[in-house]
This record gives C-alpha cells, sequence and structure tokens, in this order.
C-alpha cells in the first residue's frame, strides 16, 4: 500500500516539478487535487503554499541567503526552505513549530539526519533573529524587483515603459490573492436570478463592472455550486470585456482565431442567443477538444472547431468572410502573473520579441479576412508595449487603411473611461486596475466603413 503523504510533501512534490521541469502550477494544482483525497482545508492550504512560495520566491531566497549563505543546497532543499518560510511569514495562522516539526520530518524522510539537522537549524536560526530587512538595497528597482519577487529585467522593462509608479502597483498586484469571477450563461439563467441563487448558497457576489454577464465572488465557493459548470464559467472578468467589446450579433459569422480552451469563444456564442456561426481555431487538437467539451456544457450549437494554424486561414476562407474576427494572440502572458505566478521566472526579453513576430504575422494573416464594415479586435493577456501598442501602431504603418475604430473608446464601461493606460493605440489594463488580469485590448476596422 502506498505512502499517504501529507499536504507540505504534495506541495514540495509540486514545487519541484514546477522548478525543474517547467510544468505549470495551475495545472499541476488542478491534477493533484482530482488525484488525492483531500480535505477542503488541505485543498486551500496546497493552493496556498504552491502559489505564495511562487510568487514570493525572489524575497524567500534573499532572506535565505542571510542564513545559509553560499553554502549549495540540492534544489528540494531550497524549496523546502522556502516553502517552510513562506509559511512562518505570510501564513500567521499556522504555528512556527508546526511549520519547524514538519519541514524536519520531510527532510528527515527526503535526506538525511545532517539534512535534517540543517533544516532545523536555519528555520529555529530565523525563529529567534526574525528576516533581514530589504532597506539595505539601495537601487530603487533592484529593491522593487527582490521585495515583489519579479525578475531585475522584467521591473526595468516595465520602469521605461510605464513609470516606477505604474510599475509598482503592477508588481504588488501580481502577488496578492486573485478574486474569482464567473460568467453567467444567459440563455440558461439571469444574472439577478443567479445572484439570488449563490446567495442561498451561501456564495455571496458582486456585478462585474465590465460585463453585463459577470460575477466577482466575494464570498464562498462557487465550484461547489449547483449552477456549476452548465450555468457559470470560471473566467477573469477582465477576459470578458474582450468578448463584449467583440460585439457579436446572432446573424453573425465570425472568427475565434486562437480560441483555445474556449472562454471567449462560448461568451461570444452565448452573446450570438447559440445563433450565426462561430469558428473557432487552435494550433493543437487537444486543445480544441477542451473548447469542444466547455461549449458542450453550456449547451452551445454554433461553434465549428477545427485544428489549425491561423496563420493559414486564408487557404480555409475567403477575403472579406467575417463581420467579426477575434485574434486573442499568444502572448508571453505577463499579465496573468497573479494566478500563474511561475510564469515570471520562465520568460526571458528574448520570448517577448519571438511572440510579436508571431503576433505580427497573425495580424497580416487575418486582417484581409474581415469584411469591409467588420470588425477586428485584438487582445493579449500580457502588459508589454511591443506585444501590445506597438504592434498595433506597426500594423497601422503597415495597413493605412486600417485604423483604430473611434466607437471603441466610446462603447468602454464607463470605469474605463478615465483609465490610465488608454491611448489611441487601444487599452491596456494593469492587474490594479480592477484586481485581476492584465489585458490588452483594441478594436480595428477599415476607414471605408462608416457604420
Amino acid at each position: 500500500m502506498a505512502e499517504t503523504k501529507t499536504v507540505r510533501e504534495i506541495a514540495l512534490n509540486l514545487l519541484e516539478r514546477v522548478n525543474q521541469d517547467g510544468s505549470f502550477s495551475h495545472i499541476l494544482i488542478n491534477q493533484t487535487i482530482s488525484k488525492h483525497d483531500l480535505k477542503r482545508e488541505d485543498r486551500g492550504l496546497l493552493t496556498e503554499m504552491v502559489y505564495g512560495t511562487l510568487q514570493r520566491q525572489m524575497t524567500l531566497d534573499y532572506y535565505l541567503k542571510h542564513f545559509v549563505g553560499k553554502k549549495k543546497l540540492d534544489p528540494w532543499v531550497r524549496i523546502l526552505l522556502r516553502m517552510s518560510l513562506y509559511q512562518t511569514i505570510y501564513l500567521s495562522r499556522i504555528p512556527d513549530h508546526a511549520v519547524i516539526n514538519e519541514a524536519v520530518t520531510i527532510a528527515k524522510k527526503r535526506g538525511h539526519k545532517g539534512i535534517s539537522g540543517f533544516v532545523n537549524g536555519v528555520l529555529r536560526q530565523v525563529q529567534r533573529e526574525g528576516i533581514p530587512s530589504l532597506d539595505s538595497i539601495d537601487d530603487p528597482i533592484t529593491k522593487l524587483a527582490v521585495s515583489t519577487s519579479h525578475p531585475t529585467w522584467m521591473v526595468k522593462r516595465w520602469v521605461e515603459q510605464y513609470g516606477f509608479e505604474t510599475t509598482r502597483k503592477m508588481c504588488e498586484s501580481n502577488i496578492e490573492s486573485k478574486r474569482v469571477s464567473v460568467r453567467v450563461q444567459p440563455l440558461r439563467i439571469e444574472r439577478d436570478e443567479a445572484i439570488s441563487h449563490l446567495e442561498q448558497e451561501g456564495i455571496k457576489t458582486i456585478p462585474s463592472r465590465l460585463s453585463s454577464q459577470g460575477l466577482v465572488i466575494t464570498e464562498g465557493n462557487v465550484l461547489e455550486s449547483s449552477l456549476f459548470p452548465d450555468q457559470l464559467t470560471i473566467q477573469d472578468e477582465t477576459s470578458m470585456l474582450v468578448s463584449e467589446m467583440v460585439d457579436p450579433s446572432s446573424e453573425m459569422s465570425v472568427l475565434d482565431a486562437c480560441s483555445a480552451p474556449g472562454g471567449k469563444a462560448t461568451h461570444m456564442a452565448e452573446k450570438m442567443a447559440g445563433e450565426g456561426t462561430l469558428y473557432a481555431y487552435d494550433l493543437h487538437e487537444s486543445k480544441i477538444k477542451l473548447i469542444n467539451d466547455k461549449a458542450e456544457t453550456l449547451g452551445l450549437n454554433n461553434i465549428i472547431t477545427t485544428p489549425m494554424d491561423s496563420r493559414h486561414l486564408n487557404e480555409q476562407h475567403d477575403h472579406g468572410s467575417f463581420d467579426r474576427i477575434l485574434l486573442d494572440a499568444p502572448c508571453t502572458g505577463l499579465g496573468v502573473l497573479r494566478s500563474k505566478p511561475d510564469i515570471k521566472y520562465q520568460k526571458s526579453e528574448e520570448n517577448i520579441s519571438e511572440l510579436a513576430d508571431v503576433q505580427r504575422q497573425l495580424l497580416d494573416a487575418l486582417m484581409p479576412l474581415l469584411k469591409e464594415d467588420g470588425q477586428f479586435v485584438y487582445s493579449t493577456c500580457t502588459v508589454d508595449q511591443e506585444e501590445n501598442e506597438h504592434q498595433i501602431k506597426a500594423l497601422l504603418e503597415r495597413v493605412p487603411q486600417l485604423e483604430v475604430d473611434p466607437s471603441f473608446f466610446e462603447e468602454l464601461p464607463e470605469v474605463c473611461q478615465s483609465l490610465s493606460g488608454l491611448s489611441e493605440f487601444g487599452l491596456q489594463l494593469y492587474p490594479h486596475d480592477f484586481a485581476a488580469d492584465g489585458f490588452f485590448i483594441t478594436r480595428l476596422r477599415f476607414k471605408s466603413n462608416l457604420k
């Protein structure tokens, strides 16, 4: 019979896989919760320890350096110390002695007496002396990078693009817990009805200011609601704004060029009242299955899915085929660090340039498929100008018959009208704007479109 692992052992294993294999933390957590029969409170603790340790990794390493110096540590020992330090500093409900005892027990099982003694000694010293101050870091960019656990190159780049204060707000927002939001399936339930139903189940919500279908969860676990998953879809409210700005209707032909996992495709299909035709493409067949599964769960029959590289869709569709096109482009994901903290340690400036090139190819390939009076929405879940504003500026220079749709700015929700991320090229939503994902959204049209 296999030995039952404690929640901290499971967390350590997950963090090892993220650090060594580049595995995605959110996927691993979901798979692990499904695999292990964890109690509700253990599921919460596992998620908190994994995300929290990753979110604060650079800060924790700075603190640890004071206690371990240049001593070479096995990767799992360093991760165990990070995880233990995270609990000691940031989880006040867990007593220090419990954290230390559990860490020492794990060290004994994984290593030998010398390692367990070392782990015990380090954590006892932290308990006695407290953590070192960050005030000894003189350079403000380095200090912000360490205090919020963002790579220095990233902080420096954002400061150059947005200034220090906006960068500080972004970085601090990225290490806060993320609010859960959901989208109501309006063909099955009205939003007010969903609010009342959830209230009866002990789940409190507030209506989203970015989508008429959105709800932000303020208390309770929406995954335990009887409305989930066939009447409610988990989706960040800034992500919902993308489909709101596409604004498709039931008689339209709509293209979602990079569709998986299908959140925006199913949102648009709902806005089309399950009518019209929505073509959803993605490069990988396994991801197409995610879209189909989501559409089936929500009872949507107007989505046609095909695995295909959208740079070659001119082989599949004639020019001027679509009333609406959404290119939610592949990007670095630097706007979703709050929910996917491992991304910030895996990306580089070279990745930004590589993805910007793919985005440019997609824009050039897809724009001819738009009808003369159609609308083209470009979005990313990143906050880097090279992937966003600069991408659109370059496109308008290459294709002078295009323009940013003036009505885009008028139709944005009122709460977005005065945001600092507005520019002539679209809207950059920062993660601190709505305590949600960072997104760039813009809408393009041909200048001949007078509608």
